[in-house]
């Protein structure tokens, strides 16, 4: 089903995401950072503490061909989801990167402390208990949110790009939560449970689930990851 609202899809840029964060009232020192590569002996070079990835990666029949076979693994045999994880749904067309950052950020709160009457905090207040769907539909209609997304849609090194642009790129946002690495697709849904994971090892576990997305399309060249951490 097409998205009855559309937003202008943003950039995979450390720079732009750093500022959008700001904007939508994230405090301190945190920012994302580029990850250069996934390859278990370069993940030193991405500052500590990391709390997020979000990943950037083309949407292909091979992709779409796992997601069938994950979901029918999924529906068969279940999954462990901890109780407070925050997950939303995404109905607005190219929201995927604000999602990502929300889901970063919202999964995060016991490290990142937010503005008050800031838009994030905000929204977080409003939809605290909402299900996925609903705090979905509640972002549809948060005017400070698409305002804050708009101006960074408009930031980055490439031209900007419409809203009704033909796209087969998609973010997805990587967790650490309560002993798991969560997999968070506004598209999906579901969280998906990647694993025990622990605030120590979540860089190496989020990156090898990264590896995972990229052996699926090796020909592929159209992947991207950002890290958020605090760079004090």
């Amino acid at each position: 089903m097409v998205p009855a609202i559309k937003w202008r899809p943003l950039e995979s840029n450390p720079k732009t995401m750093s500022a959008y964060i700001k904007a939508l009232g994230v405090t301190g020192s945190w920012k994302f950072t580029d990850v250069l590569s996934a390859d278990p002996a370069l993940l030193c070079m991405i500052p500590h503490p990391c709390c997020a990835f979000i990943l950037l990666f083309p949407i292909t029949q091979n992709y779409v061909t796992y997601c069938e076979q994950e979901k029918d693994s999924i529906r068969k045999d279940g999954q462990q989801i901890c109780d407070n994880i925050f997950y939303m749904k995404q109905t607005i067309g190219n929201a995927c990167g604000t999602i990502g950052v929300i889901h970063a950020i919202a999964n995060a709160q016991d490290k990142i402390v937010l503005k008050t009457d800031s838009p994030l905090l905000n929204f977080m207040d409003k939809v605290k208990r909402f299900n996925p769907a609903q705090i979905g539909a509640a972002l549809e209609t948060d005017e400070l949110f698409a305002e804050a997304h708009t101006d960074a849609a408009q930031e980055g090194q490439t031209a900007p790009l419409s809203a009704d642009a033909p796209l087969d790129l998609h973010f997805v946002a990587l967790v650490h939560k309560e002993g798991s690495l969560y997999e968070l697709d506004g598209r999906k849904n579901y969280p998906v449970n990647h694993g025990d994971s622990s605030e120590q090892s979540f860089v190496i576990d989020a990156a090898a689930v990264c590896r995972q997305f990229m052996a699926r399309d090796p020909g592929e060249m159209r992947f991207s990851i950002l890290a958020l951490s605090q760079m004090d």
